[in-house]
């Protein structure tokens, strides 16, 4: 099950990378990331609740910053890739809602790690007629080696929402989908819908330990 750690590999690029799209006319993919990181970093820096593990404020900040930007449904889809079409609507309805519960409350045990990194947006390319990009960044740490992150992006509207993130060339989503695809084969549909839900409280122990 080592695989489901992925997420907290990415969780800190996600703090550094929150989304508030509020009044833009015209928003690119690059600067729905790089416009707001200062924002978000900036909460982080004055908040030490959020960084002394407060759940409820760090649920807070994800759902304002992060949850509105993420294509959570394409996500499910990509990550149970076959597997997709043998759910049922209400099932795939159960996944999504699963696999984004799990990504939050594993997202959310990562806000009290931060220390100082900096993310710089390194440039994008625009696929699929300009409806897709991956906008490629760094992480810098305070101390150690960057981390380089890509995210793969798709315009809805006017706005871009992410369906995946590559962390040093490894898929968010790929991983997911290997492990989604063993659990199922052994389990079936309904039996990866009860390991999401396991998985989301194990995230939540683990957050509020560090209370």
């Amino acid at each position: 099950m080592k695989r489901w750690t992925v997420w907290q590999r990415v969780g800190m690029t996600l703090t550094l990378a929150g989304w508030n799209l509020a009044v833009w006319a015209a928003i690119t993919p690059e600067s729905v990331i790089s416009s707001t990181a200062d924002e978000v970093v900036a909460t982080l820096k004055k908040d030490k609740a959020i960084q002394n593990g407060d759940r409820a404020k760090a649920y807070a900040l994800i759902q304002d910053k992060v949850l509105p930007h993420f294509d959570f449904t394409r996500m499910t889809r990509l990550a149970m890739g076959k597997n997709w079409r043998q759910a049922s609507p209400e099932q795939q309805q159960k996944l999504t809602e699963g696999f984004r519960d799990l990504l939050v409350r594993t997202y959310a045990s990562s806000l009290s790690q931060y220390k100082n990194q900096e993310l710089k947006v390194k440039g994008s390319d625009m696929e699929d007629g300009g409806n897709e990009a991956t906008v490629h960044s760094v992480v810098i740490p305070s101390g150690g080696p960057s981390v380089p992150i890509d995210y793969r992006m798709e315009k809805s509207g006017e706005d871009w929402k992410v369906f995946d993130i590559q962390v040093d060339g490894v898929s968010l989503v790929t991983n997911y989908r290997n492990e989604f695809s063993d659990i199922v084969r052994n389990h079936g549909i309904d039996g990866l819908i009860q390991a999401m839900a396991d998985k989301s409280r194990q995230a939540e122990s683990r957050t509020a330990g560090k209370k």
